[in-house]
């Protein structure tokens, strides 16, 4: 795996996103119809403010049921909420032509597995650490030439 190669050779483009007043009712919803863990959160169109893991909803959820143990009024409180109320508010983000040695050490020194792209103060895309796996088990190994080494006479 080449750690200096550009993260725009592997994000993931085709993203599903979010506005902040998107209730959380929703976003639960998105969650569940897909198999990904982390739905950027845009206003203007394409400008990042925030972004949402399903284990940010998770906790929100698991709060809210705490909170009303024999009462389920989980899903009316969480149908007041959105996604400004819940999404980590202005996450790290990285540039296109930064690259992926980058972000696995951002990625190793912090607690959260998504990095949203951005481009020009607009979202283009967002790395995670299943593109950084699949990336390094899908590279060619790259083998080093042996080295002869003579004795000295």
């Amino acid at each position: 795996m080449n750690p200096d190669k550009a993260i725009r050779d592997i994000m993931t483009t085709k993203l599903v996103t979010v506005t902040p007043d998107r209730p959380a009712k929703a976003i639960q919803e998105i969650f569940g119809k897909n198999d990904f863990h982390h739905i950027p959160v845009v206003e203007k169109g394409e400008r990042l403010i925030g972004i949402i893991s399903k284990e940010d909803l998770f906790k929100v959820v698991s709060v809210l049921s705490l909170q009303n143990p024999e009462n389920n009024h989980t899903e009316r409180e969480l149908n007041r909420l959105n996604a400004a109320d819940i999404m980590t508010k202005y996450p790290i983000s990285l540039d296109p032509d930064d690259t992926i040695g980058l972000a696995a050490d951002i990625f190793l020194a912090n607690k959260f597995h998504a990095l949203p792209i951005v481009e020009d103060d607009k979202l283009v895309g967002l790395i995670t650490t299943h593109d950084l796996l699949k990336f390094g088990f899908n590279s060619p190994v790259i083998e080093k030439e042996e080295e002869a080494f003579e004795e000295e006479a």
